[in-house]
């Protein structure tokens, strides 16, 4: 941190995306009592077993998907998240719907870690023959949404991963192009026709590249399918994904 942006948090002090108090010490992105608090997908033990899919906690260790990628087939190939959603359910909130547009640069930091541990050079280079993701594609939200929030909080956590990878952040490469309406309390079927040609890739950019979509939470995967079947038409080589955190199995 440079000295006139430790100037600046100590004047303005950034809020702890746990607490939501002033971080301390000042210059920090999370407050030292509050960075264990949340609670990662693999459990505090970190040999909970995942699903090799979404990348769910799994209650079975002994099976190899969760039941809603057993159940369903996706378009995307891997994904993964940082969080359990109801460890982090209240900062999501305020990140996403009280203008803490701040809490991004240490939910993009903890996520940039966790892409390159799930991802490794070895593993993406045996699969794709790419050492790394080529773009970030943050899931995009509608106008009025936009209109209504003032930001994207996707893009907002792509920009801050790209920061510390390297990796191309894309927001113009995907476009949404009508409003949904609040998927959450659906099922996966209904969230399928709900999100029905709501993507459209923008441009051929994305041809034959690996691409990582950002959101901030992942449920079912229907919204994930539906930003990768627009992305896989438009030419893309493969479908990674990466949220901030992650619901529990609807089935």
């Amino acid at each position: 941190m440079t000295p006139l942006q430790l100037v600046t948090d100590m004047i303005y002090p950034r809020r702890c995306p746990v607490c939501d108090r002033p971080v301390k010490p000042p210059g920090a992105l999370i407050c030292g009592d509050c960075v264990n608090v949340p609670l990662k997908v693999e459990g505090r033990d970190g040999k909970t077993a995942l699903c090799a899919k979404c990348g769910k906690p799994l209650a079975d260790p002994g099976e190899v998907y969760c039941p809603d990628c057993a159940r369903l087939p996706h378009l995307f190939d891997e994904g993964c998240a940082v969080f359990r959603y109801r460890s982090v359910s209240g900062a999501l909130y305020r990140f996403k719907y009280e203008g803490r547009q701040e809490y991004a640069a240490w939910f993009g930091k903890v996520m940039a870690d966790k892409l390159l541990q799930a991802f490794p050079e070895r593993k993406l280079l045996e699969r794709y023959g790419k050492p790394h993701p080529d773009l970030l594609v943050p899931v995009p939200v509608s106008k009025q949404r936009m209109a209504q929030r003032g930001y994207n909080q996707a893009a907002l956590l792509a920009r801050e991963i790209s920061k510390r990878t390297g990796i191309a952040s894309g927001e113009d490469a995907l476009i949404r192009s009508r409003h949904t309406a609040p998927l959450r309390g659906m099922s996966f079927s209904m969230r399928q026709r709900c999100l029905e040609s709501t993507f459209h890739a923008a441009s051929n950019d994305v041809k034959s590249k690996l691409i990582v979509l950002v959101d901030d939470i992942y449920t079912t995967g229907a919204t994930m399918d539906a930003c990768s079947r627009a992305l896989l038409s438009a030419g893309a080589r493969g479908m990674l994904f990466i949220t901030l955190a992650i619901g529990e199995s609807l089935t």
